[in-house]
């Protein structure tokens, strides 16, 4: 076994129990990264050194995280995050991309309730009813 197997294995083993890394501890990580980059940029030396305060904690929130032995916590965490923020931001970009690439339906929003609305492409002037609100969206396909 060589050493870096060895390195490897003793990580392992510590990390067993462990939160480990999770989507709110690496947001946090990048979160405080991009801060600390941000206060490189700054001129003041107050400013400076506020930004860096703030992004060293939330580093060291994101490190206590993943060391973390309480497991149920820790899932409970990242299951808010990922409900509240990450997967609607996700949706919102990746939703987008699509409607994008999809050549063969057009997309209409209803100006009430904002539902999406996809209808096939090539079918002239139409009025689609919103099934959520029931109101009139006139539109080209």
């Amino acid at each position: 076994m060589s050493f870096l197997q060895r390195i490897g294995n003793a990580i392992a083993r510590f990390m067993y129990g462990r939160n480990g890394a999770d989507h709110l501890g690496m947001a946090l990580i990048w979160t405080g990264l991009i801060a600390n980059v941000v206060a490189s940029f700054t001129g003041s030396d107050l400013v400076y050194g506020i930004m860096s305060l703030l992004s060293s904690a939330v580093v060291f929130v994101a490190m206590f995280r993943m060391f973390s032995k309480n497991l149920q916590k820790r899932r409970a965490e990242n299951a808010w995050f990922l409900q509240k923020i990450w997967w609607p931001i996700s949706r919102r970009f990746g939703a987008r991309k699509r409607q994008l690439q999809d050549k063969e339906h057009k997309y209409f929003t209803c100006p009430n309730c904002k539902t999406v609305c996809r209808v096939p492409r090539g079918k002239g002037t139409i009025v689609i009813t919103c099934p959520k609100c029931r109101s009139e969206i006139r539109g080209k396909s």
